[in-house]
């Protein structure tokens, strides 16, 4: 459960630092934080594919 959560404030915090350096027209930002958002949201995804939410034993 905490990986999700970290997971998810991970990509979510990299979605807006995409978001910024688009404003900003910062080619390597960009670059940079659409990948870290592209895999972070993956992992959560899948975490949640996966384990469950709330977590299932």
């Amino acid at each position: 459960m905490g990986l999700v959560i970290i997971f998810a404030l991970t990509s979510l915090l990299a979605g807006y630092g995409t978001f910024t350096a688009l404003k900003n027209k910062n080619v390597l930002g960009i670059v940079f934080g659409a990948g870290s958002f592209a895999i972070f949201g993956w992992f959560t995804v899948m975490t949640v594919l996966n384990h469950g939410y709330p977590v299932a034993h």
